[in-house]
C-alpha cells in the first residue's frame, strides 16, 4: 500500500529536535512546504549543540550553532525558534526533560508535533551499514512522545505555570524506510538544500566538500524518490 498524505486538519505545529542540523536532515523540506501553505511551524531544540564542533570549545560552539539555527529555519519561513538549555550529549529520558517539554508543548500549543526518528539505528534507502543514531536522538523521541501526554494532564507536574494542552491531534515521527505518511517535497527541495547550508561552520568541520554539496547530498539521501517526485515519509500516531 502506498504512503498517505499527512493530515491537512492542523494550522500550528511544533517540530522538536535535539541539537541545531537535527531539523534539517529531511523535515526542514516538509516544513517549507507546510509554511508555503499558510501553517504556522515552530522549533524548540533540547540542546544549543555545543559538544558538537570538534576543536571549538562549547562556550563558542552553542552561540554560533544557535546562531546557525536561526538562520536556517527563517529559510524555511519559520521565525520562532526556542532551546531548552539542556547539555548537549546527555540527554537523558525521564522526568525532567518530559517537565520541560510539555511546558514547551504548553506555551507553542500546537495541533501537530513533530519530532525525528529516534531508534537505536537508521539506515537511508541504498546505505550499507547501518549508521548508529545519536544517544541524544533516542531519549529526546521517548520523551517527546510521553510529554505530548503529560502537557495535558493537570495532575503532572503541577508546578508548571502554563496551562494545559489538550489539542495536539497528531505526533509525526521521521520515517526514512517504508513511512506510512509522507508530504511532497518536491518544490521545497531547493529550499530545503538552502537551509542546511546556513549551518556552514558546522558543515564545514564535518568535510572538506563545498557546503552546498554536502547539503545537497543530505537532502538527496533524506527525501525519497517515487515517479519523480521528491517525498519526506513520516510515521504518525494520535496525540
Amino acid at each position: 500500500m502506498p504512503p498517505a498524505p499527512m493530515p491537512d486538519d492542523w494550522q500550528r505545529a511544533l517540530v522538536v529536535a535535539a541539537h541545531p542540523d537535527d531539523i534539517e536532515y529531511g523535515i526542514a523540506a516538509a516544513v517549507a512546504v507546510w509554511t508555503a501553505a499558510g501553517k504556522e511551524v515552530r522549533y524548540l531544540l533540547a540542546t544549543r549543540g555545543e559538544a558538537g564542533m570538534a576543536g571549538v570549545p562549547p562556550a563558542e560552539a552553542g552561540p554560533l550553532r544557535e546562531q546557525e539555527e536561526r538562520a536556517s529555519a527563517a529559510v524555511v519561513g519559520v521565525s520562532e525558534v526556542e532551546f531548552l538549555d539542556h547539555r548537549d550529549g546527555v540527554l537523558v529520558p525521564g522526568p525532567p526533560l518530559r517537565r520541560d517539554l510539555a511546558a514547551a508543548i504548553r506555551r507553542h500549543r500546537p495541533e501537530l508535533v513533530v519530532t525525528g526518528y529516534f531508534g537505536p539505528t537508521w539506515t537511508p534507502p541504498g546505505v550499507s551499514p547501518a549508521y548508529l543514531n545519536s544517544a541524544d536522538h533516542q531519549a529526546l523521541g521517548q520523551s517527546v512522545l510521553d510529554a505530548v501526554a503529560d502537557a495535558g494532564n493537570e495532575w503532572i507536574f503541577p508546578d508548571l505555570a502554563e496551562e494545559p494542552w489538550r489539542g495536539v491531534k497528531y505526533i509525526a515521527v521521521s520515517a526514512l524506510v517504508d513511512p506510512p505518511h509522507e508530504v511532497d517535497v518536491s518544490e521545497a527541495v531547493e529550499l530545503a538544500v538552502a537551509s542546511l547550508a546556513e549551518h556552514r561552520r558546522y558543515l564545514e568541520l564535518l568535510s572538506d566538500d563545498p557546503v552546498e554539496e554536502q547539503a545537497r547530498q543530505v537532502v538527496d539521501m533524506s527525501t525519497r524518490t517515487e515517479d519523480g517526485r521528491r517525498r519526506v515519509g513520516f510515521s504518525l500516531y494520535w496525540g
